[in-house]
């Protein structure tokens, strides 16, 4: 399992437009590569975007993601760069 840990910074925190590029990209990695986020004690796929957003996910907010799976090396590295660059 690899894991981040990311302080979200967009003002809008996990607003619809990045949600739905995170779900895509999640499921780029197959159905054997899965990947979390963790809010508050409460964890969802990032696959799942209607979850994602259930979340309201806020700026200044800490979030944790994790990721399973042959691919998971990859997926990590590919959303933690994701995260940098959108939120």
């Amino acid at each position: 399992m690899k894991q981040f840990t990311y302080t979200i910074t967009d003002a809008l925190g996990i607003h619809a437009r990045p949600a739905g590029q995170l779900a895509k990209l999640a499921k780029s990695y197959g159905p054997d590569t899965t990947a979390t986020l963790t809010k508050d004690g409460k964890t969802v796929k990032l696959s799942q975007l209607m979850m994602l957003m259930g979340l309201a996910v806020k700026k200044d907010q800490e979030v944790t993601v994790n990721v399973e799976g042959p691919a998971e090396a990859e997926a990590c590295a590919t959303l933690e760069a994701f995260f940098k660059e959108n939120l």
